[in-house]
């Protein structure tokens, strides 16, 4: 089978099952890992990779339900299901079946996405979903790419992954609470409250009521009003980072031009005259006009050593000493043995 059919073959089933482990998860309305780990073993969800037969099977499978849970970390699901997601890959990342064990491809543009989550947990206590990931990070099971996917010349062909809506963190929570409808209640609610209490206390207690509904459209506007200044930071520093790229590059293309426009103007010579030099020259008349001259070579280290110091004298011709002697040589030498010979026996 193909690796086009696989995707087709695996991609919706594993998905509804993802969707269903995590639905689960979400009506439990905690993110402690005993809960999830309940659910994955009443599921039986590691059975999912049974079902293949062949290692390269089994290896390209893998690889692709980590690509479909890899995207329940990421914005734009709520911070449960972006916890349920990692509890999801650290039991499918220790429960393969293949060796050595397929990592998690995550991208470099995602990473603060990640950082974020873990950081929002351990700020809220979830000290489990730190140790969870802490315990990914140390098994090396995250591999740090440029994109989430193999690029292939089958891009085109994938298949979408849709956002459920259900899991989906929604922003304006605070806004939708405190809707006109909903103030409107709230007042109903509020005011029939007032009665009976005040029919039930007596007006001498000195007992003060609230209004709900001013309150809670009170902290609605706060709340928006806190958004719109994260939102307008953000806007500030993407502008100041285009700002920065803008000038940047504005200085590169400059430089580029003063260096195109340099080099452009060189006047090149014949080859026959390239390795000679010009030479202003003023003549006596008082009329300047270049002559071309060729460059005179230095003088050598033993002419300047002879400049200095003076010449050395010629050395003294010496005998040199040959191997092969002479027949009056030899004859010479024989005499003088005689004499020495003579003399000695004289002496004794």
């Amino acid at each position: 089978m193909s690796r086009k059919k696989l995707c087709e073959y695996y991609w919706a089933p594993f998905k509804s099952d993802c969707e269903e482990l995590l639905g689960r998860f979400q009506q439990t309305e905690s993110v402690r890992y005993e809960e999830f780990s309940a659910i994955w073993r009443e599921m039986d969800f590691s059975g999912v990779f049974f079902g293949t037969q062949s290692d390269h099977e089994k290896r390209y499978f893998t690889r692709l339900i980590f690509t479909i849970a890899y995207r329940y970390i990421l914005p734009p699901y709520s911070f449960q299901i972006r916890v349920g997601g990692l509890y999801m890959i650290y039991g499918l990342y220790n429960t393969q079946l293949i060796w050595p064990k397929e990592k998690i491809r995550i991208a470099l543009k995602d990473w603060y996405d990640v950082q974020k989550l873990i950081a929002d947990a351990k700020s809220c206590q979830h000290l489990d979903v730190v140790y969870i990931f802490k315990r990914l990070l140390s098994s090396k099971a995250f591999c740090f790419t440029a994109m989430p996917q193999k690029l292939t010349f089958e891009a085109r062909e994938r298949v979408q992954h849709n956002v459920n809506e259900e899991f989906r963190d929604h922003k304006n929570r605070v806004t939708e609470l405190a809707s006109i409808e909903m103030l409107e209640e709230i007042a109903n609610m509020h005011g029939h409250y007032e009665r009976l209490k005040k029919s039930s206390v007596p007006p001498s207690s000195g007992v003060t009521l609230l209004n709900l509904t001013y309150l809670v459209q009170k902290c609605a506007f706060e709340y928006q009003q806190w958004q719109d200044k994260i939102a307008a930071e953000k806007e500030k520093n993407s502008k100041k980072e285009t700002t920065q790229k803008s000038e940047s590059s504005s200085r590169a293309v400059m430089l580029a031009a003063i260096k195109s426009k340099s080099y452009g103007h060189v006047s090149k010579g014949t080859k026959s005259r390239r390795h000679r030099q010009v030479e202003m020259v003023t003549s006596g008349s008082g009329t300047d006009h270049a002559l071309f001259s060729q460059k005179r070579r230095p003088p050598s280290l033993r002419t300047r050593t002879w400049q200095n110091f003076g010449k050395p004298s010629e050395p003294e011709q010496t005998q040199e000493w040959l191997l092969s002697v002479m027949e009056e040589d030899k004859n010479a030498l024989k005499r003088k043995d005689i004499r020495r010979f003579k003399w000695r026996n004289n002496w004794l």
